[in-house]
């Protein structure tokens, strides 16, 4: 009987490479996390023109009447790119590893989250993967949705309530599920400031 025990292989995150960017002794890094939490990832009710202000000063992109709501978390502002009007909601977390391009007129609902990194599951040091994240003008995203790394949301593509896109959204089209599937075109009838049209809150 062959009692010889085969050695399988496991991971060891020991062996993990913590890349400086996204390191904690980064002082950049430090200073935006303290600003971060002070003034966006916050309930207060801090001023929307002063973290657009304060998120230009760490090198984001933020367009005209962008509106920014309390408890938003982003990774790191030099990485971002928001168009105008658009609202990012309460909790929204942009965990911009990489770059996150963000359209004019686009809606990230409540606890909304980019996710720009995944870890490779083959890998023994678990190695780090980021891609980058793009929605086009008019996209909305709902609440509690997921984009994952490396998604394109087309233009006035909606992602449903709760749904997780892991691939490209198509324009004008309404995504739900996980993983998010096309349930219908997006017709876009009414006037601008029209109450009429689905609701995905």
């Amino acid at each position: 009987m062959n009692t010889e025990k085969t050695s399988v292989p496991a991971v060891d995150l020991s062996q993990y490479q913590h890349e400086s960017q996204f390191s904690s002794r980064n002082l950049r890094n430090i200073f935006w996390y303290l600003c971060n939490g002070l003034f966006l990832k916050t309930l207060l009710p801090i001023p929307m023109g002063f973290k657009r202000w304060l998120l230009r000063q760490f090198g984001a992109r933020i367009g005209p009447n962008v509106v920014i709501k309390p408890d938003v978390n982003i990774k790191f502002p030099w990485l971002l790119e928001v168009g105008a009007n658009t609202w990012i909601g309460e909790g929204v977390w942009i965990d911009n590893l990489v770059t996150v391009k963000i359209g004019a007129n686009v809606c990230l609902s409540q606890g909304a989250l980019l996710l720009c990194g995944n870890h490779d599951y083959s890998s023994p040091r678990f190695t780090l993967m980021t891609r980058p994240i793009t929605l086009e003008d008019g996209v909305w995203i709902g609440a509690r949705a997921v984009v994952c790394p490396g998604v394109t949301a087309r233009s006035h593509a909606v992602l449903a309530v709760g749904s997780v896109a892991s691939r490209e959204l198509d324009a004008y089209s309404i995504y739900q599920g996980n993983p998010a599937l096309k349930i219908r075109d997006r017709k876009i009838t009414s006037p601008p400031g029209s109450a009429n049209g689905i609701s995905f809150y």
